[in-house]
């Protein structure tokens, strides 16, 4: 049905077609933090507000026994571990137009500046946020402070640094390390970076990932939390829940103009396991302390 203020060319616009192409163009192409790179999905399930809870259990891991005669076996009552994955963030979009044939017209054409800037806008802030989650609960390296004439050098190694303390952790394969675009710039001058084919694969592909070698998918942000130049882990230690109400459009009661917004629910956790991670009295674990599935280090640059 049309309304008033709608002819002919603005009545057939469809905000569902326009919510399900924001949501592909969101997820593969914008976001590194939010990826799924470095963060899972496992645990999105349907959120419909800001402040609705994901909850995740945890099975901890049962105590391996000797048998003998005559004791024989005892049985052990599984036991979870309940972690909370809080919607927080509830941001949005709203754009006033002058002639809603522009937006109709772009509902086919995500290239179009309007459109792409938008995206761009909705990554940029969920990205930003879910880089500081994990940063805030990754364990923290030593600064990494290179001399003037080896900072390729110095850099590199700190990643088989983090390589060996996520070994030591037992974190499984199919790691990441993101590196701010200053240690991207020092390091692709090291030869296994530069010639990462040798090792695995190289080139710029989606997420901002630069290469790969050793086991690590190697990528690049400008979304880097403060204070922190290199983070390594893996996407199981950490988890975004993300969900788009939809797109509304009409007439603005404020402006002679249409609008169109829409708001992006999401929250992000880094998540503990058994083995690693501290169980409190309450039966919950203590989040207060560092994960060992993430690493982060800083890099005090030579002046």
């Amino acid at each position: 049905m049309a309304l008033p203020y709608q002819h002919a060319g603005t009545n057939t616009f469809v905000p569902e077609i326009f919510d399900a192409e924001l949501i592909v163009q969101f997820d593969p192409l914008l976001l590194v933090w939010a990826s799924r790179l470095v963060s899972n999905r496992k645990y999105e399930g349907e959120i419909r507000k800001r402040g609705d809870v994901v909850h995740i259990n945890s099975l901890l891991r049962p105590t391996v026994g000797d048998y003998k005669l005559p004791d024989g076996m005892t049985a052990q009552r599984p036991e979870t571990v309940d972690q909370e994955l809080p919607i927080t963030e509830a941001k949005y979009l709203q754009i006033l137009i002058e002639d809603a044939e522009r937006v109709q017209l772009a509902s086919d054409d995500f290239n179009s500046p309007i459109n792409t800037q938008m995206i761009r806008a909705i990554a940029r802030a969920a990205d930003t946020f879910m880089g500081n989650v994990i940063s805030s609960s990754a364990t923290a390296l030593p600064d990494v402070a290179p001399a003037s004439g080896n900072i390729p050098a110095s850099l590199y190694g700190t990643i088989l640094d983090m390589m060996l303390a996520l070994d030591d952790a037992d974190v499984p394969g199919g790691r990441y390390v993101i590196v701010s675009p200053k240690v991207k710039r020092y390091l692709i001058e090291h030869p296994s970076v530069a010639n990462a084919a040798a090792y695995g694969d190289s080139g710029v592909t989606a997420n901002g990932v630069v290469a790969r070698l050793a086991g690590f998918t190697v990528a690049s942000t400008t979304a880097m939390p403060a204070g922190v130049d290199i983070v390594a882990g893996h996407s199981d230690f950490s988890t975004f829940a993300s969900q788009f109400t939809g797109f509304r459009e009409g007439q603005s009661e404020k402006f002679r103009a249409d609008y169109i917004d829409t708001l992006h629910l999401y929250g992000g956790k880094v998540i503990r396991y058994p083995g690693m991670d501290t169980k409190k009295a309450d039966n919950a674990w203590d989040e207060a302390l560092p994960t060992k599935g993430i690493v982060k280090a800083a890099v005090d640059w030579p002046a």
